[in-house]
């Protein structure tokens, strides 16, 4: 078995653990931390909408064009006075977008584009793109996010308990508000394929999350019936118990998504590909975190402050500290009644196991009548 399955079935069976839920206000700061730096870049920076969403053309030259990028960028900022993308093509034309623009100025950039370009402006294709489209796309990808929302929220409510439902909604909002703040602090643009892979990480996150949820609503069974594990030490097996699943699912989603992101979108300079890419990648990170350090030791937040298992609590951290009493002070051991499951009955003192030697001494001697 390798290592790595090794560690897996150790940290199944318990053998191994580390303290994910114990260690719950770190993981709060460090997403309260990340949260409000997406938010800041948000509001300063905001968000650098595509074309699709702003409106405005779409030209594109022939093959093989011998113009350079960053020259192209530069007759297109000074024909349309607007800041311009360009984008080389497999095939070796060049695709320059430039936003906010209507057909009469449309037509007043080509010409001066095909002039600066050398080419004729028949062989200079535009395509305007109008603002209410976009408009469209923008608020049918909110109506779609808020119907997954709600629906996520009912199934996960019948299919666990609301807390669990509350939690999983946090982690999903948790997502989805990293993922944008990344998009503004690095500047990539938004079309509607980040759209797509926003929603498509929303997925993947609320997958993860719910493997963990049915490992802890498994375990929890009758919970209240022993007094070895409150709610947050079972909680926390059971994020050990997936973790090696959760990082091995995690890493295979992520390395096509990078190969994406890094080789095709900043080696090869496939710039339509950083669109999509990057909200996977993102997304695929945030989700595997939330699930981990945010969805369910917030659940065991919530689950703590029920009656019942503020009581349970109690009488696992009593019988806790009489055991390590025990094991300071073995002489003053004593029997206390417990689960039948949790313990042996103690034993008050060394017992004595030798028997009566001879069970007739001091009987008078005789013969036996």
């Amino acid at each position: 078995m390798s290592k790595l399955g090794n560690l897996g079935a150790r940290l199944h069976r318990g053998e191994i653990s580390y303290d994910f839920v114990g260690k719950r206000k770190i993981w709060y700061g460090v997403s309260i931390l990340i949260t409000i730096t997406a938010i800041v870049g948000l509001a300063v920076r905001g968000l650098n909408m595509g074309i699709e969403f702003q409106g405005g053309a779409v030209f594109t030259t022939p093959t093989k064009m011998s113009t350079s990028v960053a020259q192209a960028e530069e007759y297109a900022d000074a024909a349309s006075g607007h800041q311009a993308v360009v984008q080389k093509l497999g095939n070796g034309s060049l695709r320059i977008q430039i936003a906010g623009i209507d057909t009469g100025q449309s037509d007043r950039i080509k010409q001066e584009l095909a002039k600066d370009l050398n080419l004729d402006p028949e062989k200079l294709a535009a395509d305007l793109v109008g603002p209410s489209w976009g408009e469209q796309i923008a608020n049918k990808a909110w109506e779609g996010l808020a119907i997954f929302m709600v629906l996520v929220v009912i199934y996960l409510a019948i299919a666990f308990e609301w807390r669990m439902a509350i939690a999983a909604l946090v982690a999903l909002i948790h997502d989805i508000t990293i993922t944008t703040g990344i998009y503004a602090l690095v500047g990539f643009e938004v079309t509607p394929g980040t759209v797509i892979g926003l929603l498509t990480i929303l997925g993947y996150s609320l997958y993860d999350t719910v493997v963990v949820f049915d490992s802890l609503k498994e375990q929890t069974k009758d919970i209240t019936k022993q007094s070895r594990f409150t709610y947050s030490d079972i909680a926390n097996r059971s994020i050990n118990g997936t973790l090696v699943r959760s990082i091995n699912t995690t890493v295979v989603a992520l390395l096509p998504v990078a190969g994406l992101l890094f080789i095709g979108g900043g080696f090869l300079g496939a710039g339509t590909l950083n669109d999509i890419s990057l909200s996977l990648f993102v997304g695929l990170a945030a989700g595997a975190y939330s699930s981990i350090f945010i969805a369910t030791p917030l659940v065991a937040d919530l689950k703590e402050r029920e009656p019942a298992m503020k009581a349970l609590t109690k009488r696992v951290l009593a019988k806790r500290a009489q055991t390590g009493a025990d094991e300071e002070h073995p002489e003053a051991r004593a029997t206390a009644g417990d689960d039948v499951d949790d313990a042996a009955p103690a034993v008050v003192g060394p017992r004595n196991q030798s028997a009566p030697r001879n069970r007739g001494r001091g009987r008078t001697s005789g013969k036996r009548r």
